[in-house]
């Protein structure tokens, strides 16, 4: 049976902000061994895309792109890179990105950051509560969108802009100092990884980086912790979803947990160290005109386990107008397939929609 705990607290506080009770609060309640209600999550029974399997059960192996030979592998071992790449934004709109530019040490002290600030004591943490991530730098919250969200999700989050203006949560000591570094080569690698894809679409190699404008690009980490979960086949960490941006650079911390829609059925993906899960997401399908395919994706829960995902955000500047691409439009065989909308205007859509599978770019599409 389902508890009957609050989800969340609906006074205000003395410093004006709405607190909650946080997904980790609740896991760590005495006697607590069933979820609350409103946390629970139905799936249609007939729906096929139900059907899981692990990786290494798909007859169609998830791409793996050795980034050294993007960088500097010789011409034919690039031109074979920028290949697979486009193959694999195409097919799956996902990818496993190997032998990349950012040391293993510090995406483990990253890691160890972002579950030191969800250890923090709760008030220290609901500082950045009540706030939109679009008009303030940081935001921690809960679910996806708690007022408006029919199921809420069993996941706490930060989000936190970090280009092109860096920003940081003041606490935990060291978190600044490890984030500025992890965000800058994190940033260059997604770059690069633009330029490849630019050639992949037969476009000039900065056809993206300029176009997108991201010298003043958005850049945001948005880290989710989903404790563990008495009752993890009525729960959701977060639903079947796309996401707005051109990128999602994607590290967990040892605990799987992200599943993949792949030809009509769900793809669980091992946690891989010191290897980055690169998501294609919606701006870059709107901008490659639909070749290329953002992925629809999802967070399962486990009721043995916290699982943390760290995913980069590497998107167009906010004022930017996305839409597709002229060189790769034909008015007769190829007419654009969706309307632009500056970035900024996009992530409101999202904000105010229901999240579910591509609900949000469908609207953008002609």
């Amino acid at each position: 049976m389902a508890s009957t705990l609050p989800p969340q607290v609906n006074q205000k506080s003395n410093n004006g902000i709405t607190p909650f009770t946080s997904v980790k609060t609740l896991s760590e309640s005495p006697d607590f061994n069933s979820i609350p209600s409103s946390y629970t999550y139905t799936t249609n029974p007939h729906d096929e895309n139900e059907i899981v399997a692990d990786q290494d059960e798909v007859n169609d192996p998830i791409p793996v792109i050795d980034y050294s030979l993007l960088i500097n592998g010789n011409h034919d071992q690039r031109t074979k890179t920028i290949h697979d790449i486009g193959k694999a934004c195409e097919e799956w709109g996902f990818f496993i990105l190997t032998n990349h530019s950012v040391s293993k040490s510090l995406m483990e002290k990253m890691v160890d950051q972002v579950f030191a600030f969800f250890n923090l004591k709760e008030e220290d943490k609901q500082v950045y509560a009540d706030k939109e991530v679009t008009d303030d730098s940081i935001k921690y919250g809960t679910s996806f969108n708690v007022s408006g969200d029919k199921n809420l999700f069993w996941r706490d989050f930060i989000k936190i802009i970090v280009h092109p203006k860096f920003h940081s949560p003041d606490k935990p000591s060291g978190f600044r100092e490890t984030s500025a570094e992890y965000s800058r080569k994190t940033w260059k690698l997604g770059r690069e990884l633009l330029k490849g894809i630019s050639e992949s679409l037969g476009l000039e190699v900065n056809y993206i980086d300029k176009t997108m404008n991201l010298d003043s690009g958005l850049q945001m980490l948005a880290a989710n912790l989903y404790p563990p979960c008495p009752q993890p086949d009525l729960a959701m960490g977060m639903p079947p979803h796309s996401d707005h941006g051109l990128l999602n650079l994607l590290i967990q911390n040892g605990v799987s947990g992200l599943q993949v829609l792949h030809n009509g059925k769900w793809i669980n993906v091992s946690s891989t160290s010191n290897c980055f899960l690169v998501l294609v997401s919606d701006h870059l399908e709107i901008m490659s005109n639909g070749k290329y395919k953002s992925v629809v994706h999802r967070a399962a829960v486990s009721n043995g386990a916290t699982r943390m995902s760290l995913a980069t955000v590497i998107a167009p500047s906010l004022d930017t107008v996305v839409e597709p691409a002229s060189e790769l439009l034909d008015n007769e065989s190829n007419p654009a397939a969706y309307v632009g909308m500056k970035h900024i205007d996009y992530m409101k859509l999202q904000r105010n929609n229901q999240l579910y599978g591509k609900s949000v770019l469908n609207k953008v599409k002609i």
